[in-house]
């Protein structure tokens, strides 16, 4: 299926649902928030449970986003590239970067704009409870560690009331 959670019509259907790569970043509004989690709420039978991870702003992820962190890698076409990041903009909890991708001696072949929103834990809590979720568990790492300070990460387990 192709397009977003609050296109779907699904009622009542999952006991799961999940989101992964850090893609609840990518709900940067408000509104588009609201409505993804909306249609998260309705997908999952009553006690069902939302998993996703998200980026812990205090880690201040995109300060490495930058060319010196340049990564070279093989696309799928066995083509050697070069992979960086540029931050444009930090407004708040959203961050507008860069990712160029370009040959090895820099020569750039595409570049994809984007935002990202940095929740903090109790953020995701509000907007987790105004859409009828109780937050069961958060995480700060894979390891079901806490969320501190020196978190990355913030691995959310929700479930629906």
């Amino acid at each position: 299926m192709h397009g977003t959670a609050s296109d779907a019509s699904w009622d009542r259907e999952f006991d799961l649902a999940t989101m992964a790569s850090h893609a609840f970043q990518c709900l940067v509004g408000d509104d588009e928030l609201r409505a993804s989690l909306s249609a998260m709420h309705a997908a999952l039978r009553g006690g069902g449970r939302f998993a996703f991870e998200t980026r812990y702003p205090g880690a201040r992820a995109w300060q490495e986003w930058n060319p010196e962190h340049a990564r070279d890698l093989v696309d799928a076409a066995g083509r050697a590239v070069r992979v960086w990041h540029e931050v444009e903009e930090v407004a708040g909890d959203v961050v507008t970067f860069t990712e160029s991708v370009g040959r090895p001696d820099g020569g750039v072949l595409r570049v994809d704009r984007t935002s990202l929103r940095f929740l903090d834990v109790a953020g995701l809590g509000d907007f987790l409870t105004d859409a009828g979720f109780t937050v069961e568990a958060q995480y700060g790492d894979w390891e079901r560690g806490p969320v501190t300070a020196d978190s990355r990460e913030i691995v959310t387990v929700a479930r629906r009331t």
